[in-house]
């Protein structure tokens, strides 16, 4: 786990943007969509604040963050990685793809290694469907995997 690491002026940014917004009919979401872009996710620690200055439990705010998927609960690495789990690439295998990039780097989908250098996303589609199965490295495609690849593929990334 990544330790969260707001600054003064970050939360100095946040308590602003909520005392500008909280009166406003459904400033919830808007309020939790400029903390992400100031904090980059929305840990625990973001989440208290909003929750504290707003008076709206704690719980809402978790469940609006894990019911959009706009909203990231876990910074992003240094190295998106987003493996297609859409059909033409699941058939092909990258569920296992998915499943050996989980085990090397010992974080579930949506995670971020402790390091800050990669992190994991499923996706549905990114429209090459005909290397299947595809990864993205950031901006970079890699298609027609296998398992026995991933390792040299993360090497270049080291």
């Amino acid at each position: 786990m990544v330790p969260f690491n707001g600054t003064k002026e970050q939360e100095e940014s946040l308590r602003q943007v909520i005392e500008e917004l909280k009166n406003d009919k459904g400033s919830l979401m808007p309020i939790m969509q400029k903390a992400q872009d100031i904090y980059g996710y929305l840990p625990y620690e973001v989440q208290k604040i909003i929750s504290d200055e707003m008076d709206v439990p704690l719980e809402k705010i978790y469940g609006v963050a894990t019911f959009y998927s706009q909203f990231n609960l876990f910074p992003k690495g240094k190295y998106k990685i987003s493996v297609c789990l859409g059909t033409a690439c699941y058939v092909k295998g990258s569920g296992d793809i998915y499943n050996k990039l989980m085990e090397t780097l010992g974080i579930a989908g949506g995670e971020c290694t402790s390091d800050g250098k990669f992190s994991l996303d499923a996706c549905r589609c990114i429209g090459a469907c005909g290397l299947a199965p595809v990864m993205m490295i950031n901006d970079e495609v890699y298609g027609r995997l296998t398992v026995e690849e991933i390792d040299g593929i993360l090497s270049k990334y080291e």
